[in-house]
């Protein structure tokens, strides 16, 4: 017998695995199916259901396949009359009090107890006395509960204590009388707390906007790509009639694993928001009207045709489709003045900036690091997943450090947190040397710069301290970006080179200015009073799939575009990796997807090269531009930059969880979440 090989049988059948394996991974590796319903293979075993017993040559009774380690000559029956009695005696048990209300169940027709009772349950039950019943739970506004379903699998429980490390579910009472329930009546309140509904075998926990909008066989399932965070994470859309009705998670592995954030699961709702922009609209005497999309496009075009001076300014979170042909139409018209970085304050540093804001290393290496230094960011917020990924790294024994002008919770041990000044003043600090102790006695060290950071108004102070301890340390830096594809508009050429960068370009008096996807007042931190001065300005274009007050203030024509359930394109995200999606949605109103306007704009301004007729065509001319997207990193530069004398806390943005971009500012459900009450002033337990 080898040391890290262990010899079995199941069914029969010769199988090696690794010692200390369950048998349950075992079976699932090769194809043996045993049933279950506590068991997940990110949790912890529980062994509470009872439903997976298995046949174990020698044991004098079933043995949960979950809690039995594999050892050596073991054979395992999954399908013997044993087996099978075994799990069929537990379904009947399971059934005594569920309720039979399959019918308005929101699980059913993907509900695994629904799935194994067709398999192991009894034709008619053999008790007649009267159900539990339990009252049921307020969790808050994003999930649901139907309380008297619950089999006490206790994921939720678990989901709480070991990948939020925030338990708020529990189990009270005893015997017949357990219950699942939150602590003190509270409702949950954590940015990953939702993908308890996956996790639940039963209709105990359920979709809250969802509920009773539509049954699992009517929709279809789309997958597509989160555009709330750097991350990218992969989701799946289910989709009713060309109408999104909720959103489940999409297993990657190198990426969101099997999470996704309350955020990239609700935002859903902002798609059919009354603030959708429905026709294209125009001010005209400082009164707007509805127009048709052919005398938009000729007014755009007429606009940008005319203007001796014209500035372009995309949202960080376009498409990698949009950022190339919005480059490509600013080399046509002439114009370096184009920029995504509209959350950046400080550029005098912009020189000296990476081919594309890179992480410092895979996402999934995240939790192999052995020490971390997260510098100015708040990155439960900022991105939910890398948390996660960082937490992760801590309870496997990693050192992690931050540097933040103000403390924010993180649920593991922390060895340094220095705070209560301004990062400039923290990283310049004595007690930096304790930290940079930590990252050289790694073998695996990373300083990461976060989206406070990058907004702070001396970002290039920070960073260049950071490059600083990373050389003394022998890490690796990277970043966090802002957006979902500020890596994408990167390497799309949306910046501006010898032009004027995303602040300096409101500072000006220009012809034209173009906006994708962007809200001025909410959206745009490179400068002071966005709005105003975009009003000023000549003629301003806006591709937007909003309407709000500082748009009508602040544009002239507003052109309805596509949210990214309805458009086709590409996001490169921050460790490089480039994700396209398809449209999965029908368009609101009018709405078309940016790139599409984008290229008959082109057209129209007789730009060459807008031939295009899919967004493929267009990411295939970006490829053979860009070639492989290449890791970047930054390199020390040895003397700070100056601060420019900014270094208070009062001069860092910290973007609140519920608030980056206009889809999550408009999904109801979010704003009703402890988080969201709590920025807006309105309390929130």
């Amino acid at each position: 017998m080898s040391d890290d090989i262990v010899n079995i049988e199941v069914d029969g059948k010769p199988v090696e695995a690794r010692p200390g394996q369950m048998v349950i991974e075992v079976t699932d590796n090769i194809g043996a199916y045993v049933p279950r319903f506590c068991y997940h293979d990110k949790l912890s075993v529980a062994a509470n259901c009872r439903m997976c017993l298995v046949d174990i040559e020698g044991a004098p009774k079933p043995i949960p396949a979950c809690a039995q380690p594999v050892s050596e000559g073991m054979k395992v029956f999954t399908k013997s009359p044993r087996a099978i009695a075994a799990q069929k005696a537990t379904m009947e048990f399971l059934l005594i009090n569920h309720p039979l209300d399959c019918p308005i169940c929101d699980q059913g027709g993907e509900c695994e107890l629904q799935d194994l009772a067709i398999g192991y349950g009894r034709d008619v039950s053999r008790y007649n006395d009267g159900k539990r019943v339990v009252k049921d739970k307020n969790l808050g506004p994003l999930v649901s509960t139907d309380m008297t379903r619950c089999i006490h699998c206790t994921r939720c429980v678990r989901f709480g204590e070991e990948i939020q490390g925030y338990p708020q579910l529990g189990t009270t009472l005893r015997g017949e009388n357990v219950e699942i329930s939150t602590y003190v009546e509270q409702t949950i309140d954590h940015e990953l707390s939702a993908n308890i509904i996956d996790l639940c075998p039963v209709g105990a926990l359920n979709n809250k906007p969802y509920r009773y909008s539509a049954r699992a066989w009517e929709m279809v399932q789309r997958p597509t790509i989160a555009p709330h965070d750097c991350v990218g994470s992969n989701i799946n859309m289910h989709v009713l009639r060309g109408t999104v009705k909720r959103v489940v998670p999409g297993n990657n592995e190198a990426i969101n694993e099997s999470w996704i954030s309350d955020r990239d699961r609700f935002s859903y709702e902002a798609i059919y928001s009354s603030d959708r922009l429905l026709t294209p609209r125009i001010k005209e005497s400082g009164e707007w009207r509805d127009i048709d999309w052919e005398t938009a496009l000729e007014a755009a075009a007429d606009a940008l045709k005319g203007a001796a001076s014209t500035g372009l300014l995309a949202s960080p979170s376009a498409t990698v489709e949009e950022g190339f042909l919005l480059s490509r139409l600013a080399k046509h018209l002439g114009t370096p003045n184009i920029d995504h970085r509209v959350e950046r304050r400080d550029f005098s540093d912009q020189d000296n900036d990476p081919a594309f804001p890179w992480l410092g290393c895979s996402i999934a290496e995240l939790e192999d690091q052995d020490a971390i230094f997260v510098i100015g960011s708040n990155i439960r917020e900022e991105a939910p997943i890398l948390a996660h990924r960082i937490r992760k790294a801590a309870l496997g024994g990693a050192s992690v450090s931050f540097a933040n002008s103000e403390k924010y919770d993180y649920f593991f041990d922390i060895d340094h947190y220095l705070s209560g000044a301004g990062l400039v003043e923290l990283l310049s600090s004595d007690a930096i040397d304790s930290v940079i102790e930590k990252l050289s006695g790694a073998d695996n060290a990373l300083v990461l710069l976060g989206n406070i950071a990058g907004r702070h108004g001396a970002s290039s102070a920070v960073r260049a301290l950071a490059a600083e301890i990373a050389e003394k340390a022998g890490a690796k830096l990277g970043t966090l970006s802002p957006g979902a594809n500020s890596a994408g508009l990167s390497l799309a050429g949306v910046l501006p080179g010898e032009g004027l960068h995303a602040g300096a370009m409101l500072d000006e008096s220009l012809d034209a200015i173009v906006l994708l996807g962007l809200e001025p007042d909410a959206d745009v931190h490179s400068t002071t009073d966005a709005v105003a001065k975009l009003a000023k300005q000549n003629f301003v274009v806006a591709l937007t799939p909003f309407v709000s007050d500082a748009l009508l203030e602040a544009a002239d024509l507003l052109l309805p575009v596509g949210t990214f359930a309805e458009t086709a394109g590409t996001y490169v995200n921050v460790e490089g990796t480039r994700q396209s999606f398809s449209g999965v949605a029908n368009p609101v109103g009018e709405a078309r997807p940016g790139w599409k306007v984008l290229r008959v704009l082109g057209n129209l301004v007789d730009a060459e090269g807008f031939d295009y007729v899919s967004s493929e065509d267009v990411l295939e001319q970006f490829s053979a531009e860009v070639g492989d997207v290449a890791a970047a990193s930054y390199v020390a530069t040895g003397k700070p930059a100056q601060a420019n004398g900014a270094d208070a806390p009062a001069d860092e943005i910290d973007t609140p969880l519920y608030s980056v971009d206009g889809l999550v500012r408009r999904a109801k459900s979010l704003q009703l979440t402890p988080a969201a009450l709590r920025e807006s002033g309105e309390g929130g337990d």
